[in-house]
């Protein structure tokens, strides 16, 4: 009689746990302005595709979704790595969305802390403390994210089928981005010359080309979605070129949460065959692009150098 109680006394428990876990919310932090990714505003319902692809994986695993937003500075000094560190090892959220996947960006910090980004809720102690960081580990990817050339009103009906079809152009990139290091390394700097670098978060670098000021920049191609969106009589376009050394998207979590990974990689196995990713991605305006091998990015700088 005392070992059918104690079965059933364990049953019960196990029973209520998986209760609690079923009420407990998928917390997921996304950044609030990141179109067509992720969007939150006041007044209007929150967009993009990675609202819909989290609302759809905590449906498969039977949990309500609660998304942390934050906001990721547009410049030299923020890092994403270490802003989405510190907001899993704070306990705001399980799940980072939108993550590139590159090995520099999952490796050890070499910090023991960091700050918070500015998130929702934020207190001013929050934005003053540091906070104790965690290892991440990725998710399997579940977008692939390339660079584009966007081409200005004087440069249409340019072929670019290569970096080198930049020649003679003017162009204009963000300091210390992705691309400003592409264009500069670019054939032992050979587009050195036609390069103009504007600031990151000060200067308006598509409104710069909508102008005429320059006639091509190379940035992400999500980045030219928003604007498209937002400006659907722009003059810019893009020249269908994709940059070859791209980076894959997709959730990270620490290191000690490698259950919750696991369920999310088979609710995007499942999302992916049924089609149901690209679908958000098409509900968003965002032009889908199914991840691509290897599903983590290497030294990213050395094989742009090497290029």
């Amino acid at each position: 009689m005392r070992r059918r109680l104690a079965a059933w006394s364990a049953v019960a428990i196990l029973a209520i746990s998986a209760a609690h876990a079923a009420d407990d919310p998928l917390k997921v932090c996304l950044d609030e302005d990141r179109p067509p990714l992720s969007l939150h505003q006041r007044g209007k319902p929150d967009a993009g595709f990675d609202v819909l692809l989290a609302q759809a994986i905590a449906e498969r695993m039977g949990r309500s979704l609660k998304i942390q937003w934050f906001e990721s500075k547009l410049d030299e000094d923020s890092s994403p790595q270490l802003e989405a560190n510190a907001l899993l090892s704070d306990g705001r959220c399980a799940l980072v969305g939108g993550y590139a996947l590159t090995q520099d960006s999952l490796v050890k910090p070499g910090m023991k802390t960091a700050r918070l980004p500015d998130f929702a809720g934020a207190t001013r102690d929050d934005r003053r403390r540091r906070v104790a960081l965690g290892v991440l580990v990725p998710s399997q990817p579940y977008i692939y994210s390339p660079m584009t050339v966007v081409l200005g009103p004087k440069a249409q009906g340019r072929s670019i089928d290569d970096i080198g079809d930049l020649a003679g152009l003017r162009l204009a990139i963000e300091s210390g981005s992705l691309g400003d290091a592409i264009l500069m390394t670019f054939d032992k700097g050979r587009l050195i010359d036609s390069i103009t670098h504007l600031v990151p978060g000060r200067d308006d670098l598509l409104g710069a080309l909508q102008r005429g000021d320059y006639d091509a920049t190379l940035i992400d191609l999500a980045r030219f979605d928003a604007h498209r969106a937002a400006h659907p009589d722009t003059a810019i376009t893009a020249s269908g070129y994709y940059y070859p050394i791209g980076a894959n998207r997709g959730y990270v979590s620490l290191a000690s949460d490698g259950v919750l990974i696991d369920a999310v990689n088979k609710a995007l196995g499942e999302l992916a065959a049924e089609g149901k990713i690209a679908e958000f991605g098409k509900q968003a305006g965002l032009t889908y692009l199914p991840p691509r091998e290897p599903a983590i990015l290497g030294d990213v700088w050395m094989k742009i150098i090497q290029r």
